[in-house]
């Protein structure tokens, strides 16, 4: 995609404040047709800038009481890919970050209760090949979580993407 323009950042303002808004609503907000509101929508998903779709579902509502990150060291960085295969196994990891600093992989799961979480620590995640040592964060309450913001400085306006 070359860039988003004022119209696309407005429409991307708007459903992703709410992903349901009928696109006959976003349309009398931009003060277009539904038809170029539909387009523009199909453009930004073809080109990579709105991924996925759907509902987020609270981890609680379904038993996950403890949301923890955990902190993962791997013998060697090249075992990384390996490790993500072994950790795509465990269905309660979210989110599987490869980083800097201290620690080669950075996890957010959700755990039922404290027991379950040294469950999955000490009977999946430590037993993967090549995992050296786990540092473990729980979340005490999520008081931010937003997107990133739509609007664009105005000096990357219209800048290529």
């Amino acid at each position: 995609m070359d860039k988003i323009d004022q119209l696309d950042q407005k429409i991307l303002e708007i459903i992703s404040t709410n992903a349901r808004i009928p696109f006959k609503d976003v349309a009398l907000v931009c003060g277009v047709s539904r038809a170029a509101i539909h387009q523009r929508v199909q453009r930004l998903i073809e080109a990579g800038v709105i991924v996925g779709s759907g509902y987020h579902v609270n981890p609680k509502s379904l038993g996950y009481t403890t949301c923890t990150y955990v902190g993962l060291t791997l013998e060697r960085g090249s075992m990384y890919r390996d490790a993500v295969k072994q950790l795509e196994n465990i269905p309660e990891i979210v989110e599987c970050h490869y980083t800097t600093g201290a620690y080669t992989m950075l996890l957010k799961l959700y755990a039922r209760d404290n027991e379950h979480l040294m469950e999955l620590l000490n009977g999946r995640i430590q037993a993967i090949p090549g995992v050296i040592s786990t540092e473990t964060l729980i979340s005490l309450e999520q008081s931010i979580s937003r997107g990133v913001p739509i609007n664009l400085p105005e000096n990357e306006k219209g800048r290529k993407k």
